[in-house]
Formats: structure tokens, C-alpha cells, sequence
């Protein structure tokens, strides 16, 4: 079972009772938001490079139902997740984000504790001895692991996001397995969970001292990711939904997301939030 699979059906199980009701849809240039009943929210990255967005009844059929998901039932938006179309499963996953929020209200986070302001570099604790692979650009997490750790690997689809001198940490998708299998500590953007292969890097990641997801789109409910490796799930936790909704709408990124949301990290219980970074 997959851990997307997993993470709807442990929430189905704590939500067995509920059936909330999709109240706002936001498909923004960077990320996608989605309200449900209550107000909880949840976000996920907006894939880049699509190549299905010619307008034709073919790829319109495939692409979210726009003007038809406001009052549809949060499980039926959900499945989602595991559409072909990419902004589908964007969709899908900000829901399961937004589900999430509600079943962290009603039961916690069995099994992990929340750090408020813990962001993933904090969490991850390198030293200066440890490899570190990254899945996805974070550009402030380079500045500061540049020069201070044994090696650096970015892996991404996007080499341009790179700075000049970045580009030598670079390593190509496909070599992604090897990279992994070498790094002590890997941080994983959330965004693996619209772009697919989530399974897979988890899974290559097996040998790292710590593994952690980060990002916008990174899930805080824990049970499925910690049962596969993952050491810390650090993402967001909604403040303001309609504030949120409205920086999405307006082409906002996640360094917009303060003014709405904080940073929260969830860390298995028994475990540590690690040392600052060398």
C-alpha cells in the first residue's frame, strides 16, 4: 500500500463520522488551496510544466472540474490524489492537508508532538560530517548547508531554479536512488506528493540518519510517514483560511504564507527535534 493510500484511509478511519463539505477551491500559480467544512485548510504545490493544459475536451475532461467542486463531498475531492493529472492530484492532496487539519482537532497527533517555528534544516540537525540529498530546491537551506557539511546533492526537474554556482550540487531525477542511498539526512519536498514518486524516494532514503518532508504541502498527520522512515514532517499549520485562499489566489508563494500560517514541524514521540545546523 502506498503511503498516500494510507494516509486517506487512517483519516477515513479517525473521520469514519464526518462528511465535510468542500467550501473554497483555489488552483494558484504556485499553490493550490482547499477549504472544507469548519474551515480547515490544507495546501499543496501547484505542478509546473504541464504539458496537458491545452484546451481541448480531451485534457479539460482530465483537469479539475472547475465550477463544480464547491459543495461536493471533501472524500470525493480526496481521491483526487491519485488522478493522473497532475493538478488533480494537486487538488487531492491539499484536500487530504485539509482533512488532516480536522482530524488533528479532534485527536491530536497520536504518536508525534508539534514544534511550533521548527523549521526542516533545524529538525534535520546536520553536522559537519553528514551527506545531505535534497529532493526539490530550498534555496535559504543551500546558503546555510554550503561549505558546512561533508557533501550537498539538490535533486530536481528544474536545474534552472539553481543559482550558477548551485549548479554543481545538481543531480539529474534519474540518478535520484543513488543519492539517496548515500546521504545521512534527506529532506524531501512535499511536493513529491503531486509530482509523484513519494513511495520511491522514501525508500531510497532507508539508510539516512534522518529523513524529513518540508514544505507547504507536506502532510501533519504522521502515523503513515513515520512507519516508513520519515523522521519529521515539516509544513504549515493554518491560521486564517481566508487569507491563505486570497495570497494563493493572487499568485502568492510560500514565502507569502506567514502572514496566514506558521511554521510547524511534527517530530515522532521519543524523538528529539536535532541540534541547530553547523
Amino acid at each position: 500500500m502506498g503511503v498516500i493510500l494510507d494516509w486517506l484511509n487512517d483519516l477515513r478511519n479517525v473521520l469514519d463520522d464526518q462528511d465535510p463539505l468542500v467550501q473554497a477551491v483555489q488552483v494558484g500559480v504556485f499553490y493550490t488551496g482547499v477549504e472544507i467544512s469548519g474551515g480547515y485548510t490544507g495546501v499543496a504545490f501547484t505542478p509546473r510544466g504541464l504539458t496537458d493544459t491545452v484546451c481541448c475536451p480531451k485534457t479539460a475532461a482530465a483537469a479539475p472540474p472547475a465550477g463544480r467542486m464547491i459543495g461536493h463531498h471533501a472524500w470525493q475531492l480526496a481521491d483526487f490524489a491519485f488522478a493522473e493529472s497532475p493538478l488533480r492530484r494537486a487538488v487531492g492532496i491539499a484536500t487530504l492537508n485539509a482533512l488532516s487539519a480536522m482530524a488533528i482537532s479532534r485527536r491530536g497527533i497520536p504518536g508525534g508532538r508539534l514544534h511550533e517555528g521548527l523549521d526542516a534544516l533545524e529538525a534535520a540537525g546536520a553536522k559537519p560530517d553528514d551527506r545531505v540529498a535534497m529532493v526539490g530546491t530550498f534555496v535559504p537551506f543551500i546558503k546555510k548547508l554550503k561549505g558546512r557539511v561533508a557533501g550537498l546533492a539538490i535533486i530536481d526537474k528544474h536545474p534552472e531554479a539553481l543559482k550558477t554556482e548551485e549548479r554543481p550540487f545538481w543531480i539529474q531525477p534519474e540518478r535520484s536512488s543513488e543519492a539517496l542511498g548515500q546521504a545521512s539526512i534527506v529532506i524531501i519536498s512535499g511536493s513529491a506528493l503531486v509530482e509523484g514518486g513519494i513511495d520511491s524516494l522514501l525508500k531510497a532514503a532507508s539508510n539516512a540518519r534522518r529523513v524529513i518532508v518540508a514544505g507547504p504541502t507536506t502532510p501533519l498527520w504522521p502515523r503513515p510517514f513515520f512507519e516508513r522512515g520519515v523522521y519529521a514532517l515539516a509544513g504549515i499549520s493554518v491560521r486564517d483560511s481566508a487569507q491563505l485562499l486570497r495570497l494563493i489566489a493572487e499568485a502568492g508563494s510560500g514565502y507569502f504564507f506567514d502572514q496566514a500560517a506558521k511554521k510547524v514541524t511534527v517530530i515522532a514521540d521519543g524523538r528529539d527535534a536535532g541540534p541547530q545546523t553547523a
